[in-house]
This record gives C-alpha cells, structure tokens and sequence, in this order.
C-alpha cells in the first residue's frame, strides 16, 4: 500500500513539474445550446491560435500554453460562473464570449482579478465604454454595423421602408435599436419594430404583422443563425417579398445549411475578410485540419488568442499590465482583419454587405465606396 501511495505522489509531482510553467489561457462561449455552432467556433478559433504557437517553439519562459474552454450558454449567470471558474484556475487571458449578454457580466469578474478578456464576437457598444482596462474587442462594434446596413438600404436598396425584428438580447436589440434609429435618421420610415423571445420556434404572429406592413426591406436581428434561418423559412412559406437582411450573428454556414433555397439571396453585414491574404490562408490550412470549415468567428477568435500570445512574447511576461501595454502596441496582419487594438480595447470595424448565393456568403457591397465587390 505504501509502495502504491508513494508512486501515485510521485507521479502527481511529475504531472504539475510538468505544467508549473504554462501560460494558461481560457475561452468562454455557448458550448452546449442553440448557440453551441458559434461557440463551438470560437473555442476552436483559440485552440488553433495555441496549437500554432506551440508547433512554432511556443513562448520562451513558459513550458507549455494550455486552453480551458468553459461553457457560459449565452447566460449571464452561467457566464459569471465561467469567469470565476476561470479566476480559480489561475488564467491569464480569456477569449470570449459570443453574447454580450454574456460578455459584459464576466468582464466584471475578470477585470477586477486583471484577467485580460477579448470578445471576438460581443458587438455591443457597452463591451468597450466602461473604462475597463483589460477588456479587448477583436470584432466591430453594433454602432458601426448599423450605419453599414443602414447604408445599404438607402444608396443601394433605394428604400423608402423598413420593418425591424430583434429577439430582446443585449446585442439584438441593441443592434436593432440602432439600426431603427439610423433608417428615421436617413429618411426610411420604420413601419414596425416587434421582439421575440429566444427559444420561440413559431414566428407567426410577428412574420403576420410585416407581411401586413409589406415592407421594402424586413430587418432580422436574431442571436445566432439557426433561429434566423427560422425565421426565413417562415417568411418565406407566408410570402413576404421584402429583401431579407440580417447582421454578424445570423451570418454562419449553418444559415444556408438549415433555410437552404430560402436563404438565397438574403443580405448581411459582416467583417470584411481578405480569404487570400497569407495570414487567412495559414489559419485556414492549421483550422481545417483539425476543426473542419470555420465558422463566422472562428478567424476572430483565432485572432484574438493569436493577439495575446504575440503580447506576452512582446512583454516577456504574462503580467497583465506588461502584456496591456504590449496589446496596445500591437500592429499586424490577422486572418480576420488588420490587428491595431485602440486605448479603449476596440479594433476597429470593418463591415460590408454579404450577400447569400448558393451555399455561400459572397461579398456583395462596400459602404465605405457605395461599389459592388
């Protein structure tokens, strides 16, 4: 018995040796749920940023980078359970989460235990406007995404109406809300702005009302793309001919994959992406191997945890004021997009109007050009 204890010590010593120098990093996002596709997408994002450091001789000082992905659901409370969680484990940095619903509570945790947190999905303008030192934003921003649809409807759709739909999460509404407020700003009347609730799986006491309205354009702000193909699927069975638009979180292959032919057509705004760039292509060849075809988030969180790794190289150190100081300095080519993070943690927006064609998301339309791609 005694031989049996001492060697299960001896090996438990051996185990932490062996990890006592990693840098530990964690991700939050809906692992499990209706969410679980973009959340999914976002952990392997990360976990590929990980792998690529450490097939390239990782950072020196540390012996090892691990990943702790932790499943927040898109649920406020579930997402403070996460951070803290993360807190005890001792992480350095976190990526995440998808929801801003979800961001927002968990960034208070982290940023009172200095754990540096980088949403690559969370577009709310809040995310970034509370004055917190180690919250970062690798996507755009809701204010920014909503001129960008805004643009569209009126120089290119030529508009005069628009009916908005928005399933009351922080980030939908908050983007619908905007976007309502953008269209009266530029002259397109608001026939309608109606919620939903998450979960719903019948839609046709709202999809009544737009089709009643007959708008020239019906405005889809809904958490993920699975209940935005819904939605379309419905639409489209009560014949509504209005040009379906949708934004970054209804933007997934899974849109097309689940509203098949209803989809076609349809219009989003999301993050302009230069697949040729060498920078995209090194994290696709790293990604597809491992995790299959990206996701909508899976290159914005790659570069999120790409972002923090270059940092602590940078700082020599996994002090969260060193490797703040060294995010702030920061200027490369991602696989998302260009990578220069702003005092207040933003990095920029850079969105377009994609457009669905087969089973396909094609760049469509520059807001910053008023020009067809």
């Amino acid at each position: 018995m005694k031989r049996i204890v001492l060697a299960t010590l001896v090996v438990a010593l051996f185990s932490g040796a062996a990890y006592a120098g990693a840098l530990k990093l964690g991700s939050q996002s809906p692992l499990t749920g209706q969410y679980a596709a973009d959340g999914n997408d976002i952990a392997n994002g990360a976990r590929t940023a990980v792998e690529v450091v450490k097939a390239e001789g990782g950072i020196k000082g540390f012996d090892d980078i691990i990943l702790s992905p932790q499943d927040d659901a898109c649920d406020p409370r579930q997402a403070v359970a996460a951070a803290n969680k993360l807190v005890n484990e001792k992480v350095s940095a976190v990526v995440g989460s998808y929801c801003s619903s979800s961001t927002i509570p968990a960034s208070e945790v982290l940023d009172e235990a200095k754990i540096l947190m980088i949403t690559p999905a969370s577009t709310n303008e809040k995310v970034t406007e509370r004055g917190f030192k180690y919250m970062y934003r690798t996507c755009g921003r809701d204010d920014d995404q909503s001129k960008a649809a805004v643009a569209f409807m009126k120089d290119f759709l030529k508009a005069k109406n628009v009916y908005v739909v928005d399933d009351k999460t922080s980030y939908s509404q908050g983007l619908a809300d905007n976007v309502e407020a953008g269209a009266t700003a530029a002259g397109i009347k608001v026939l309608g702005h109606e919620h939903v609730n998450q979960g719903d799986k019948d839609y046709s006491a709202v999809l009544t009302k737009v089709k009643e309205a007959n708008p020239e354009v019906f405005y889809i702000s809904l958490q993920n793309s699975a209940t935005g193909a819904l939605m379309v699927i419905q639409a489209k069975r009560m014949g509504i001919k209005a040009a379906l638009m949708g934004q970054d979180a209804v933007y997934h292959p899974q849109l097309m994959e689940i509203a098949k032919a209803d989809a076609e057509g349809m219009y989003l705004t999301f993050g302009y992406t230069d697949e040729n760039a060498p920078a995209y292509k090194k994290f696709l060849a790293a990604y597809s191997a491992k995790y299959g075809k990206p996701g909508a988030y899976s290159a914005y969180a790659y570069d999120s945890a790409m972002a923090y790794l270059m940092a602590v190289k940078a700082a020599g150190s996994a002090d969260p004021d060193k490797v703040r100081a060294a995010m702030l300095k920061l200027d490369f080519d991602g696989a998302s997009k260009h990578m220069k993070y702003k005092e207040n943690g933003d990095s920029g927006s850079n969105y377009i109007i994609q457009k669905v064609a087969g089973d396909k998301f094609i760049n469509f339309w520059n807001p910053e050009t008023g020009k067809l791609y």
